[in-house]
């Protein structure tokens, strides 16, 4: 447990912080989750649209370092690829 005052307020911004980050994290699993459904429901028009959708989290989350910039990229080039596989 902080002793000190700046360690305490410390604590209680790290908590807000971590509490934000997850819920971003959380938003982007379910966006995933919602594409790889469209993919294999064969709704390819859809999943298309909706690739733009991903790709602006994934960005989103990059940016405020919640993940890394290169796991982003990564993740956006392989849902890039299964959308004509898909086909």
């Amino acid at each position: 447990m902080p002793r000190r005052k700046s360690s305490i307020k410390r604590k209680r911004a790290d908590k807000t912080k971590h509490q934000h980050n997850l819920k971003i994290k959380q938003d982007l699993k379910k966006t995933l989750k919602k594409f790889q459904s469209l993919i294999s429901g064969k709704k390819l028009d859809e999943a298309r649209a909706f690739l733009n959708k991903v790709y602006s989290k994934l960005d989103k989350a990059a940016k405020k370092g919640i993940i890394h910039r290169n796991t982003a990229s990564r993740k956006k080039a392989r849902l890039t690829r299964k959308v004509p596989k898909a086909a």
